[in-house]
């Protein structure tokens, strides 16, 4: 039997880790019929269906399941290949792919960036604002900014700072309420929640307050749009104080409460902390986001 074209596996991996046709889209970039016709191609190979289709998705049929190992050890060869062959690429020129929350990608790298790009003009920067956590060992990412310790084998990480994170709201929505001035006036206001997400259940559980997600009259899981709900008057919000104090739009309150705070952390693959252009990279972040995050 000839080897399996490296794309089919792939397809077959993204549909099996997502469950359907439409996440593994979403998490590939690759069209649904596209990844229709690779699992088709590859059942073909194999002859012997990889998936049943039900209600929820698609489910792993007994063949897949006996797949799966082997299709999960290439693609853990082919990051290894890709990892070394970047790591190896000289001097300071290439492109650097860097992902970091989309708040931090907003308010915060930009000027980072900006000194970089004067600096080391050679250097393209591809910045992936994105609320999910890329997966450096597989080169989604070169370098990452995570709001927590990476704990995956392979990669070195450094603590940059703890980052302060207070409560606001909008001059407007707070005229029209009394500025708490304890924890039972606080919880009286409405805050603005997530979705999907139970992010601000959890740390307010941390602190001892109950709260579900219908305590929230308004959510979004998007943290830009989620803190310009809260630029807006509609309720209370947490944010970052380096961001939120320069903000003319919001105003502190509740300083009685205190929030604990995000750990910045930045990442990257053992392999990549060899290239010069990677070092480069992560030198300028943790300079300039240890002293300014």
């Amino acid at each position: 039997m000839e080897p399996f074209d490296w794309s089919l596996i792939r397809s077959f991996l993204a549909v099996a880790d997502t469950g359907s046709l439409s996440a593994a889209a979403r998490q590939t970039g690759i069209s649904q019929p596209t990844l229709g016709r690779h699992i088709r191609a590859l059942e073909a190979r194999l002859g012997a269906p990889l998936f049943t289709r039900t209600a929820m998705g698609q489910d792993l049929t007994d063949a897949a399941h006996g797949l799966l190992p082997e299709a999960r050890a290439m693609r853990d060869a082919a990051a290894r290949l890709v990892l070394a062959a970047a790591a190896r690429q000289p001097g300071l020129s290439g492109t650097v792919r860097l992902t970091a929350s989309r708040v931090v990608a907003h308010y915060v790298l930009p000027p980072l960036l900006a000194v970089l790009r004067q600096e080391e003009p050679g250097i393209d920067i591809d910045l992936v604002a994105s609320d999910t956590s890329e997966n450096l060992l597989f080169h989604e990412a070169d370098i990452a900014l995570r709001m927590y310790r990476p704990t995956q084998p392979d990669l070195i990480s450094r603590h940059l700072r703890d980052l302060s994170v207070g409560l606001y709201a909008a001059p407007a929505y707070l005229d029209r309420h009394r500025r708490p001035q304890t924890t039972e006036a606080l919880l009286a206001l409405d805050f603005v929640g997530l979705d999907r997400s139970d992010l601000i259940i959890r740390a307010m559980a941390g602190m001892g307050i109950t709260r579900q997600r219908g305590d929230f009259p308004l959510r979004c899981d998007d943290q830009l749009v989620y803190w310009n709900l809260v630029r807006a008057g509609c309720g209370v919000g947490g944010m970052q104080c380096a961001i939120a104090d320069r903000d003319t739009a919001v105003e502190r309150i509740a300083p009685f409460l205190t929030l604990p705070p995000l750990p910045l952390w930045i990442t990257t693959a053992v392999p990549l902390s060899h290239s010069p252009r990677l070092r480069r990279v992560w030198n300028h972040l943790v300079e300039g986001l240890g002293r300014s995050a």
